[in-house]
């Protein structure tokens, strides 16, 4: 079969080419955007790709179209589809449908956390002899690739309560029906589709519905919105798993982020990796109950932990260059800048922290998180914002003023890196977030640091 994918550069479509191309269909597709690294890793698996959504392309005459979420009325091609009656379907549908369908899913929620735990999931499925297929919002470094299609029963997916297309306002997870689901976390986020909390929870127990009665609900014991959403209805056991708290727990933190796991208070191995932060100890333990469910020995897991390398842009180094370190990471949302920080701050101790953030999400640009910010950034020593009130509809220099004088906003990029270089001294380290590619920053910051 020949699919056309519209919106074919977005981690999530270009994770579905990858894996409609390796299930044997001839793919195309197209974007408004079609650049590095994505344009590269897909025509490496010879997928022909098109600038744009040029309605002329319906002369490809493919067997189906598969819709991108970014991909709305108005779309000339999209346009041209309807007008055309031509067939069509969502990324999510299809992928449920054609590829999931006689999988083992192992799906991983929640508003934080999903790309580097269902990373690890993945990883600990591999390292015990499996060969797991995956589809994640990231590049595992022990990967480095986002998504692969085997013959093992197992496929462990990043499941994204983002809508999942223009005809189709139930979140992308719905379609994704596993066996195993892990819960992380769940807090206001996506202010662009969800009017508040609620609409979360709901999108969420739809999820919670398609579990079945034998299978596994793995679900944070921390997270009140979590235990309300369980409340309305739940058919599948639940295990919960927290910080001194739940069936597991995780106990006798070091200072160098290792942790005991107990299981209803019996220590089952102690985790010794080179990941940082409370958040990742518990999206840790999450996999750990997950992979037990497909018969992976907890201790099995404990030990995969340990040779875990992380996610590209997860706290990822970028360079060092006369003893100041620069990191890239794709925190966005007030939490998780604020547990990024904090985890950078444990490892560095009483070193300057120089936190470099561009608000870019959806959620950021309506302005609904704006007073969260300062607090996030209470544990970095400087603070450098970048963004306009053009492109953010409000004032970040504003919104920044409680930090005083250790944060400034910009709009104008060279001007941050130049006050960036000003600012910088031996032994800094330099803490990039932003969702996007902010302009290459991070190697302008090393050019100019050099």
């Amino acid at each position: 079969m020949h699919i056309h994918i519209i919106g074919i550069c977005g981690t999530f479509m270009g994770g579905l080419a990858v894996l409609a191309r390796e299930a044997g269909h001839k793919v195309t597709g197209c974007d408004a955007n079609v650049y590095p690294p994505m344009s590269t890793q897909l025509e490496a698996q010879g997928i022909e790709l098109i600038t744009g959504f040029d309605a002329a392309q319906t002369a490809l005459n493919p067997d189906l179209y598969v819709i991108g979420n970014v991909v709305s009325r108005g779309n000339p091609l999209m346009e041209a589809i309807l007008d055309q009656g031509l067939p069509y379907i969502s990324g999510p549908q299809w992928l449920g449908e054609n590829v999931l369908r006689d999988k083992w899913v192992l799906a991983v929620a929640g508003t934080h956390g999903k790309t580097t735990t269902a990373s690890m999931l993945a990883w600990i499925l591999q390292d015990a002899g499996l060969n797991p297929s995956f589809l994640i919002g990231g590049v595992p470094n022990n990967f480095g690739i986002s998504a692969r299609l085997t013959d093992d029963p197992f496929f462990v997916i990043e499941a994204d309560e983002y809508d999942t297309a223009f005809f189709d306002k139930r979140s992308k997870f719905v379609h994704y029906r596993p066996r195993t689901a892990i819960l992380n976390n769940l807090e206001f986020d996506h202010a662009d589709i969800f009017a508040d909390l609620n609409a979360i929870q709901t999108q969420f127990h739809h999820l919670v519905r398609t579990v079945p009665s034998n299978g596994l609900i793995v679900s944070n014991a921390h997270e009140t919105a979590l235990d309300d959403t369980l409340k309305r209805g739940v058919w599948t056991p639940v295990a919960k798993f927290g910080d001194g708290c739940g069936d597991w727990q995780i106990a006798n933190v070091g200072d160098d982020d290792s942790f005991d796991v107990l299981h209803n208070g019996a220590l089952q191995g102690r985790v010794q990796w080179d990941v940082t932060g409370a958040h990742n100890r518990l999206n840790a333990l999450s996999t750990i109950v997950a992979a037990m469910h497909v018969g992976v020995k907890p201790e099995y897991a404990i030990d995969a932990l340990s040779r875990f390398q992380n996610v590209k842009r997860r706290m990822e180094l970028k360079g060092v260059v006369n003893n100041m370190t620069v990191y890239d990471d794709f925190a966005h949302h007030p939490t998780a800048i604020t547990t990024t920080v904090a985890g950078l701050r444990k490892r560095v101790g009483n070193a300057r922290i120089l936190a470099v953030l561009e608000p870019r999400s959806n959620t950021m640009k309506l302005g609904v998180m704006k007073s969260q910010l300062p607090d996030s950034l209470t544990q970095a020593d400087l603070v450098f914002g970048f963004g306009s009130v053009a492109s953010l509809g409000w004032d970040l220099g504003e919104s920044l003023a409680p930090l005083g004088h250790k944060a400034a906003a910009f709009d104008d990029l060279d001007a941050l890196v130049q006050a960036v270089k000003a600012a910088a001294k031996s032994g800094d380290h330099i803490l990039v977030m932003s969702n996007g590619g902010f302009g290459g920053v991070h190697q302008k910051l090393l050019d100019a640091l050099a």
